[in-house]
């Protein structure tokens, strides 16, 4: 049994590096040409649009590498059983549970692989990818995308709601053009904070730099402690640098102005928990985060949709026709997957079962093919 998981292990692993490679290279190309002409108007020249569109190509290993597991494994368990290599192994002892069992082995090595990835390499070489852009530009922001934050905390003893705008991010990660609203439990608003860059630690430390800093003072009776039916008033007040403590540290203020997309698994968690602790709407990010988690999962989709083309006969359509099916489920399941999470975040439905019923969709389709073949084929 070993030198049969030799075989088929070497096999679909060279054919779907084979199929990533080629799908890889197109993009590439794709990314070269439109980082090339982004470049030359800086005149940053070739040699940094390759780097740049090479930085790019882990984001979109991630995205296909499920396809390329379908596609490379249809494509071998195809070629096998054209040339009556499958049969040869079905007469040697390869039942359909021992290569049920094999193939689910092998897709959970693509799985951890799409998993790091996605979560690792993708956004790492993003991040130094916006770096050089900024530094090749000579703009500091890596986007103009803003994002609105709040916070609900207990200070000296009363509670306090915080509205945080942050303007831009850096390449680095420092904020520029932050506003903080402070507001009583009854909406009134007590102090407002103008800083033009920002810097957040870990545990929510924000160090606010050129600070104008705006506090309302409502005026109080000599003769008691009830508040005058006046205007209150405004004091206004100039800072270098002013340390604002915070349940916001950086990675959900960074999750909050990265788009969902771009995220890791972890920072989309932290992303909606903040959004729940703080009451507010976290649908699509739900539907997202778990749409991140079972991701991976795809890969085993992929691998029991390719292996009733092993048992289909080597007649019943040449290679070329198979891949070309193996392709159109690929899309089909993509489509399926997106078209789910959109309808799951206009009927509000539960954001797992939103982001498993594609994968089990297609599970079920996939084992009831190969279970019908085994049967009756």
């Amino acid at each position: 049994m070993r030198t049969v998981r030799r075989l088929l292990y070497r096999d679909i692993v060279g054919s779907v590096l084979f199929v990533s490679l080629a799908f890889l290279s197109l993009f590439y190309f794709i990314d070269f040409v439109d980082e090339l002409e982004r470049m030359s108007r800086i005149g940053a020249g070739a040699a940094r649009a390759a780097l740049l569109s090479l930085m790019v190509l882990p984001g979109h290993l991630y995205e296909l590498l499920p396809i390329a597991v379908l596609i490379g494994s249809i494509f071998s368990l195809a070629r096998m059983a054209q040339s009556s290599e499958f049969t040869i192994l079905r007469t040697g002892g390869l039942g359909p549970r021992r290569a049920l069992s094999l193939l689910a082995t092998l897709a959970l090595f693509f799985a951890v692989l799409t998993f790091a990835v996605g979560d690792f390499l993708a956004p790492y070489f993003d991040k130094q990818a916006d770096i050089m852009r900024a530094q090749l530009s000579g703009d500091v922001s890596a986007s103009s995308r803003g994002a609105w934050l709040k916070e609900h905390r207990v200070v000296d003893g009363e509670e306090r709601n915080f509205s945080i705008h942050v303007g831009q991010a850096s390449a680095s990660g420092a904020l520029q053009d932050v506003r903080i609203f402070e507001f009583n439990p009854h909406g009134g608003l007590i102090a407002r904070m103008e800083a033009k860059r920002a810097k957040v630690d870990g545990k929510g430390q924000w160090l606010l730099e050129d600070v104008l800093r705006s506090e309302w003072l409502q005026a109080k009776s000599a003769d008691s402690d009830k508040t005058l039916v006046a205007p209150p008033v405004v004091k206004e007040e100039r800072l270098p640098s002013w340390r604002w403590d915070s349940s916001l540290h950086a990675g959900v203020v960074a999750a909050a102005l990265l788009p969902t997309v771009s995220m890791s698994t972890l920072e989309l968690y932290r992303y909606t928990e903040h959004l729940s602790a703080q009451e507010q709407s976290a649908q699509a990010q739900n539907i997202a985060f778990w749409r991140k988690a079972f991701y991976p999962f795809a890969c085993f989709v992929m691998v029991a949709l390719a292996l009733p083309f092993a048992y289909l006969h080597g007649r019943a359509g040449g290679i070329s026709l198979k891949v070309f099916g193996g392709i159109m489920l690929g899309i089909s399941f993509v489509l399926l997957n997106n078209v789910a999470g959109h309808v799951g975040v206009l009927k509000d439905w539960t954001p797992w079962i939103v982001a498993a019923s594609p994968s089990l969709a297609y599970m079920g389709l996939s084992l009831a093919a190969f279970g019908w073949l085994v049967r009756y084929r």
